[in-house]
């Protein structure tokens, strides 16, 4: 039989639990207030940064050309086409190098967000245009919502027009699986900032060495590259 010490001791363990689940919940409601309050806020606002989510050179082709019409406005390119490919479209469109980075860490969708965030933290953004693709949807959509919406930036999607058949292939199955890391990552990006190491300037691209090397630009490009 259970000792009177022994059930008050009880009780205050679970007054306790209730009073930190109580201000758990208060903080978190603070969170979702002050976090929409933000993301209205910044709704309203001019674009801060193009974010391009790599996967097809029609996405770089329709970027460069959103450039040269707002040269002054930043440009992430996460894991696109090659980087020659990519440097010769936009020399092409006659676009100012200096304001366009590529990162070149992400091997898949979530690693675009994944590897991205920090860079766009760091650069202060609160409004976005995330360009991709229709083939996208809606996974990249739920990503974008979920990781950046979760910190304070709003997103704007602009869809490039493909031609022919998309390479990558969308399933329930994929896009549940990386709805729900995302759901994850987006409480856990507020305390781990992953750093990618290989981020550089469009104008750093070395295009000697690539010619050297040996390179390959997809063909619904070519037209806007030789």
């Amino acid at each position: 039989m259970m000792s009177v010490k022994n059930l008050r001791l009880r009780s205050r363990r679970g007054q306790l639990l209730q009073k930190l689940a109580f201000g758990l919940f208060l903080l978190l409601s603070f969170w979702l207030v002050f976090n929409t309050i933000t993301l209205i806020y910044a709704s309203s606002k001019a674009i801060d940064a193009n974010f391009v989510l790599g996967g097809s050179i029609q996405r770089e082709v329709y970027v460069a050309d959103l450039v040269v019409k707002n040269p002054e406005i930043p440009t992430l390119i996460s894991q696109g086409s090659q980087e020659p490919c990519i440097l010769r479209i936009f020399q092409n469109k006659g676009v100012n190098l200096e304001n366009i980075w590529l990162e070149k860490c992400a091997d898949s969708t979530f690693g675009n967000f994944f590897y991205s965030l920090p860079i766009l933290n760091k650069w202060k953004v609160r409004k976005i245009r995330l360009v991709t693709s229709s083939s996208h949807l809606p996974r990249a959509k739920w990503m974008a919502q979920l990781i950046l919406g979760a910190n304070g930036i709003w997103v704007e999607f602009d869809l490039a027009k493909e031609k022919g058949v998309p390479g990558n292939r969308e399933s329930w199955l994929k896009t549940g699986i990386d709805v729900t890391r995302s759901l994850l990552w987006s409480g856990l990006s507020h305390f781990i900032q992953p750093q990618c190491a290989d981020v550089i300037k469009l104008i750093d691209v070395d295009i000697k060495a690539w010619q050297q090397r040996g390179f390959n630009c997809e063909r619904q490009g070519r037209e806007f590259i030789y």
